[in-house]
């Protein structure tokens, strides 16, 4: 045999060599993946190692507690006729309850533009599309009666009619009663002009002395009645109008809406950029601007409508496990900077768009037949965090990556730890060590995950996914580690998220 033939022979048998051990560990990875508690072979991820990831705490200053009623959903005020018919029928009641109380907001550009209050007094006027009268509320009375959901109600000031209002006010403060939670007066008044509702200029002092008319009308015949605003289209038009707001006007509550997207944006709204860190970033601004007016203030403010991108929503986007993913941080992020509550946007006729819950047809719409999008296991992961105190959480790592953590004092001491891990598939996702301190022993992992950030179905929470009326069927699943030497290590896949609850040491010996 020729030396270049013995070499050539030897670099195929080198080369079978490489093949079957990069077969073998190609197996280990997924035996080691399919045993974890996240439960989906994400075989991509077999090509890169965790990034070390390393969380502290300062347990020494905690936030205020997240207050009750923290999660809601918000829906234009068009819907109400029918959401309120879902008291005695459907799957709202059974959806709300299992997300604990909360807040029912109704508004968005339907309250300026289409929707009329009418009674005895008030007939329709020729612009509205839809009214809104004394059997709407009673009946959503009974809804919120029957799951323990209060109602954030905004009359229309487009059109202005400070009178008219008066009697809206007062009717819905006398039918809804302590259903009631306030009512907010126009819906994103900043935009008026660019809607073509006012003339140009329109400014803040215009809207206030508009808003003045309103409380005086509406104080003449239902005094007391808790008024929110200035519901804003977003935190750089509540810089603008929020610090005045609050001197001037000084609601109950403050109010602004949120969208990390829009939907003219080029270039076009993607998964990729929704889950990215500079939108993160761009979030945390923003809620310190809220959060700047409400403490300086001393009044409460409250995301009252929000979702993942604007006018509706992205198919593709917001109809995926990606807006769950990004809805877990931004609900964490907000109870962090002490918001009051957190209102998601959503539209059950429309499962494409953005809605946490939604029917697949015209039949089961009007039969209350809602299943749960993506979005909603964003709320149900987080609902157990209502009473927390928000901790101040360190994240450090000598590599890359695109994971977000925040940190809660439990009620009844502990730690609860919200991770994110937005990394895309095939990414090798987070090698976390959380250092919990020596007082802590025992952690329980709640996972959430799909089999890809665009999944529209395969979401599971704790191994389980949402069946008929809400419910969560059978225990959901929680692997169980140890702390060792103050710390719970953890591998968080990418495109998942995961609640990690560490339980302090009196109550590993009950």
């Amino acid at each position: 045999m020729t030396p270049e033939r013995a070499a050539e022979r030897a670099r195929g048998r080198f080369g079978l060599k490489l093949l079957i051990a990069a077969v073998l560990v190609g197996v280990a990875a997924t035996l080691v993946l399919r045993d974890s508690p996240f439960g989906a072979d994400r075989s991509a991820s077999r090509q890169r190692a965790a990034v070390p990831v390393s969380v502290s705490v300062d347990t020494g200053r905690p936030g205020a507690s997240v207050p009750g009623r923290f999660l809601g959903l918000s829906f234009e005020l068009s819907s109400l006729g029918q959401i309120a018919d879902y008291w005695d029928r459907g799957d709202l009641v059974a959806l709300l309850r299992s997300l604990g109380p909360g807040v029912l907001r109704f508004g968005g550009a339907s309250a300026d533009s289409r929707v009329a209050w009418t009674d005895a007094l008030t007939p329709r006027p020729a612009w509205a599309s839809s009214v809104l009268d004394l059997a709407d509320l009673r009946r959503l009375r009974r809804l919120a009666a029957r799951s323990d959901w209060r109602v954030l109600l905004t009359i229309g000031l487009a059109h202005y009619e400070p009178r008219t209002a008066a009697r809206e006010a007062a009717a819905a403060r006398s039918v809804l009663g302590r259903w009631l939670a306030g009512i907010e007066v126009g819906n994103e008044p900043d935009s008026y002009a660019r809607h073509a509702f006012r003339p140009l200029p329109w400014s803040y002092a215009q809207y206030d002395a508009e808003v003045r008319s309103y409380r005086r009308a509406i104080a003449s015949v239902a005094p007391g009645i808790a008024l929110a605003g200035p519901g804003v289209s977003g935190s750089a038009a509540f810089r603008r109008w929020g610090p005045a707001e609050a001197l001037q006007q000084r609601p109950a509550l403050l109010t602004g809406h949120h969208y990390p997207l829009g939907c003219h944006a080029v270039p076009r709204p993607s998964i990729q950029e929704l889950l990215s860190a500079r939108t993160r970033r761009g979030e945390s601004g923003s809620l310190a601007s809220y959060r700047s007016v409400s403490r300086a203030s001393a009044i409460a403010f409250r995301i009252d409508e929000t979702n993942s991108v604007s006018c509706g929503g992205r198919p593709g986007i917001s109809n995926t496990f990606a807006s769950a993913l990004w809805a877990v941080d931004y609900i964490a992020e907000a109870m962090s900077a002490g918001a009051s509550g957190i209102n998601f946007q959503g539209n059950p006729a429309n499962c494409r768009g953005y809605s946490p819950m939604c029917a697949s047809s015209p039949e089961r719409l009007a039969r209350g037949a809602l299943h749960a999008q993506p979005e909603w296991y964003a709320l149900l992961l987080t609902r157990t965090l209502v009473g927390g105190r928000p901790l101040r959480t360190t994240i450090t790592s000598p590599g890359w990556a695109n994971v977000a953590v925040t940190t809660l004092l439990a009620r009844g001491g502990g730690l609860q730890f919200v991770i994110v891990e937005n990394d895309p598939p095939g990414a090798g996702g987070a090698a976390l060590r959380l250092r919990v301190g020596g007082g802590l022993r025992r952690a329980s992992v709640l996972a959430l995950s799909a089999p890809s950030p665009n999944a529209r179905s395969g979401v599971e929470l704790g191994g389980r996914a949402v069946g008929s009326h809400g419910s969560l069927p059978g225990a959901l699943t929680q692997r169980q580690i140890s702390a060792r030497g103050g710390v719970v290590a953890l591998t968080v896949p990418p495109s998942s998220a995961a609640l990690v609850t560490v339980a302090p040491e009196r109550s590993a010996r009950h």
